[in-house]
């Protein structure tokens, strides 16, 4: 079960950021902080990735529906890049395991190993613990913020009818939807393309990826993969 329902009710998706700037940059890192969201310390690193190859894997995407940037690697600290770590887990290799307290998410690989991927995740007073599984996938996703954000930010109400995908949608270029016992939770794992929230705690409980590292945990990672959220 996931615990904190109350803030979870409160908002799911990420707050928007500065007033009245209905960005994507706003909605991750203004003032107030959010935008949908959710590694163990302590694991080896087994492969890590060096700048000039950071600078590969983090490139621009230009043969996206929407061409993807390439990753601003000074906005991101080194250590949230991708990399193989020793990890180990009683859990199924595919098994997602999202670790808040330091800003990482594993995707289990079995033989005690794990890839492990940087993260922005929930702030204070909106973070959550539990198991849940992917329920649906979505490709630039509309987005459609809950009526709970409408209320603490009205500036969001123009996009209660939904906002379409794109570079400016928060959802990103790929979300997983977070489901418990049939039910969607409104929680995701989903693509931002502001690389300075890697991190950092700002989002109402859901997790942000680079869009370069959702992309490979997407293609992943199958329908009804377990998800598991530690304690923060």
């Amino acid at each position: 079960m996931m615990k904190n329902p109350s803030k979870a009710a409160a908002g799911r998706m990420d707050d928007l950021g500065r007033a009245g700037l209905l960005s994507r940059r706003s909605f991750l890192a203004g003032s107030a902080l959010g935008l949908g969201a959710l590694g163990l310390g302590g694991c080896a690193s087994m492969d890590g990735m060096s700048l000039a190859e950071a600078q590969k894997v983090y490139g621009p995407l230009p043969e996206e529906k929407f061409p993807i940037p390439g990753v601003d690697l000074s906005k991101v600290d080194r250590k949230y890049f991708r990399r193989t770590v020793a990890y180990a887990s009683d859990e199924e290799p595919g098994t997602i395991i999202v670790d808040p307290a330091n800003y990482y998410v594993y995707r289990i690989e079995g033989d005690g190993k794990a890839t492990r991927y940087g993260a922005n995740v929930g702030r204070d007073g909106f973070r959550w613990t539990g198991d849940a599984y992917v329920g649906r996938k979505s490709e630039w996703a509309t987005w459609t913020p809950p009526k709970e954000m409408i209320k603490r930010q009205p500036e969001a109400a123009k996009y209660a009818g939904g906002m379409p995908g794109g570079l400016d949608n928060p959802l990103g270029a790929r979300t997983l939807h977070l489901y418990q016992n049939g039910v969607y939770t409104l929680y995701t794992i989903y693509a931002t393309s502001a690389p300075e929230t890697i991190g950092s705690g700002i989002t109402s409980g859901c997790v942000g990826l680079l869009s370069q590292d959702m992309i490979d945990l997407y293609d992943k990672t199958p329908v009804k993969t377990k998800v598991v959220v530690l304690p923060a």
